[in-house]
């Protein structure tokens, strides 16, 4: 059951069978009555049993497990393993994470016929590291996942809008955490968020395209395929913003908001651009406070314009909240946004982000009339040697985005 043995009897398998060889390892292994993967949906607001690859009917709706006060609910909020004895048969469940770098892609479940050891609680954690890794290498290769994370049909528009996503929604480092969760609307808005990790620095954006359904996602669909692209080229941040810009103008008669964020991982410097978009959120000992940075115009006016590249103070312990204005809008101004940033704040980026989303749909009853979508940093800062984890750009300087003595929006 070593790491590597499941993932090279996984690779004999084809991609949708790969899940039935750790299940089957497992079983022997301990004797399991029975073995399952269950997959997380979008939201993280429930489950999917996957079973063997010849019973999975992608023709019928997912048969879903509602997570809130569940056992799996405490796993995937805890990352940690949780052993149920079952009254009426004797039997034992075992429920584990299935995580990959803060990716909670879902959990692992066993039926044992007695109480596991130390030994074999190690053994099925690294069955689910294992089935982690099986679920990265084979999901470009197969539907079955994205079925799973279905909680209902996608039109179009959310089809294109999720593609656009990056492959994992929650990503962890030494010096960070980050995760975006998006919730569209009934009629797609046309949000997005990325980020990536290079050797350097780690980038994060979120956008909002004007518009609704098709329309806005194509919207989306340009201005990211924009900054990706000028990302991907080794473009300083300027110039990233100036590409989207000049995409937009020329291929669309529309704008789309947003803002572009780039942390070194050498000195911890940030860039900030805000392109037209709502204020970003951070949390500092407690408070939560507006940083007002300079605002340029959405990307794709059609007057001469420029991105100005800012200094943004942020600090270790800091937690960073980017969001778009379906976070803000109608009912959902009647979310304390405030308070609730608060009161997630010792939870990971992942938790928080959904239930930031979570509370804005609830408020709408679960019709939204706009995108809703976070981002969540925890910038955890460099372990090295002459850095001052307090130093940083004076809160009253200029030259960086201020903080305001207002409360955030909704508190």
């Amino acid at each position: 059951m070593t790491l590597a043995g499941v993932l090279a009897a996984a690779e004999t398998a084809a991609p949708v069978e790969s899940l039935d060889v750790v299940a089957r390892m497992l079983s022997e292994r301990f004797g399991a009555v029975s073995v399952t993967f269950l997959i997380a949906d979008f939201t993280g607001g429930s489950v999917v049993r996957l079973g063997a690859a010849g019973s999975v009917d992608t023709d019928e709706p997912a048969r879903r497990i509602t997570l809130r006060g569940t056992l799996y609910d405490d796993v995937i909020r805890t990352q940690q393993p949780r052993v149920e004895v079952r009254g009426e048969d004797g039997r034992v469940r075992v429920v584990a994470p299935v995580t990959n770098r803060g990716d909670a892609m879902g959990l692992l479940e066993l039926f044992l016929p007695a109480a596991p050891t130390a030994e074999v609680m190690r053994e099925i954690g690294e069955g689910a590291h294992a089935l982690a890794y099986i679920v990265i290498a084979n999901r470009s290769f197969t539907d079955v996942y994205q079925w799973g994370r279905r909680t209902s049909p996608l039109s179009l528009a959310a089809e294109i809008q999720h593609r656009l996503l990056p492959a994992s929604l929650a990503c962890e480092a030494a010096q960070f955490a980050v995760a975006g969760a998006l919730e569209p609307a009934d009629h797609v808005g046309g949000d997005t968020f990325d980020y990536t990790i290079d050797r350097d620095a780690v980038q994060l954006s979120v956008t909002d395209a004007m518009g609704h359904d098709v329309d806005a996602a194509l919207l989306a669909t340009l201005v990211v395929g924009a900054l990706r692209r000028a990302r991907r080229a080794g473009a300083d941040l300027a110039e990233q913003a100036r590409q989207a810009d000049r995409a937009m103008r020329e291929h669309s008669q529309s704008y789309v908001t947003g803002q572009v964020l780039r942390i070194s991982l050498v000195d911890g410097g940030t860039e900030f651009i805000n392109a037209g978009h709502p204020w970003p959120l951070v949390i500092r000992d407690g408070k939560v406070r507006e940083i007002t940075p300079q605002i340029d115009l959405p990307f794709g006016f059609q007057v001469p314009h420029t991105y100005r590249v800012q200094a943004l103070d942020l600090r270790p312990g800091d937690r960073l909240v980017m969001l778009t204005d379906g976070m803000l809008e109608r009912r959902a101004g009647s979310v304390d946004l405030r308070e609730l940033i608060v009161r997630t704040r010792a939870l990971h980026p992942r938790e928080a982000a959904r239930t930031l989303i979570a509370a804005v749909v609830d408020a709408n009853h679960g019709h939204l009339e706009d995108d809703a979508t976070v981002m969540c940093l925890d910038w955890h800062g460099l372990d090295r040697v002459g850095r001052d984890a307090d130093t940083g750009a004076d809160l009253t300087d200029a030259s960086s985005p201020s903080w305001t003595g207002r409360t955030a929006p909704g508190g």
